[in-house]
């Protein structure tokens, strides 16, 4: 686990991810962050929904660090290790001045996950961005292990995993406010956040089906939902649609 550079800010309490304090969290999947000018739009639609946090898959940047945008958010990511790699995949989590404060820590662990501690009045938490990641759950799994039981965890990002409506036996998992029928990743996802006492947080809000959707065919006529964000079970009164 990378230490980041505010720990010293870090060890002061602050009023992010607290069950009296609102905090906006998004995860998008952005198709690529490997252009000019590229990070400065994500973050002015960060600023615009007023997102404390906001997870990014498919970044495409290679490498892993750490950056100050001239904006005022700090970008952490993930990548290929090999500099020369094709630019593929990678995970990065965007903060805002406010959230890097209370960053403690963070640890690049692959193209396809990253993972990042804060600081926080009464609970600290773990947060994990993945892109895609359900096929080999074993580094998520890692990832959850390291994080001391007392935190708050929240594994979010492109899961391509459609977990469907029906939640029978799953009730502790999700809700039934999904869309489609669940496929072989959804299974696994599942599994996963049951195993992991994980719940996921979009399947338990009521909304319009085209409010649901976060992926469309290039033709237009296949809609899913395999972007999540889930928190600890025990949470979840916290967390808010």
């Amino acid at each position: 686990m990378s230490t980041s550079e505010s720990l010293t800010k870090a060890s002061l309490l602050t009023n992010l991810l607290t069950p009296k304090n609102k905090t906006r969290l998004g995860t998008w999947d952005i198709r690529t962050l490997y252009e000019s000018s590229r990070s400065a739009q994500v973050a002015k639609e960060m600023r615009r929904y007023k997102l404390k946090v906001l997870g990014l898959s498919e970044t495409r940047w290679n490498g892993s660090g750490q950056t100050r945008l001239v904006s005022g958010e700090t970008v952490v990511y993930s990548g290929h290790e090999d500099e020369d790699h094709k630019h593929t995949q990678g995970v990065a989590i965007m903060m805002s001045p406010e959230a890097t404060n209370a960053l403690i820590a963070w640890e690049p662990v692959s193209p396809r996950l990253i993972a990042a501690r804060f600081n926080a009045k009464g609970r600290k938490t773990t947060l994990i961005q993945c892109y895609a990641p359900t096929n080999a759950a074993t580094d998520e799994e890692a990832q959850i292990d390291k994080s001391p039981k007392r935190y708050i965890k929240i594994v979010m990002g492109d899961m391509n995993a459609k977990v469907g409506t029906e939640n029978k036996e799953r009730e502790l998992t999700m809700g039934k406010n999904e869309i489609g029928i669940i496929n072989e990743n959804g299974e696994l996802f599942a599994d996963f956040c049951a195993f992991n006492d994980l719940i996921i947080g979009g399947t338990i809000f009521s909304h319009k089906d085209i409010h649901k959707t976060s992926w469309t065919s290039p033709d237009g006529k296949t809609k899913n939902q395999i972007d999540h964000i889930t928190v600890s079970r025990k949470w979840i009164r916290s967390l808010m649609d």
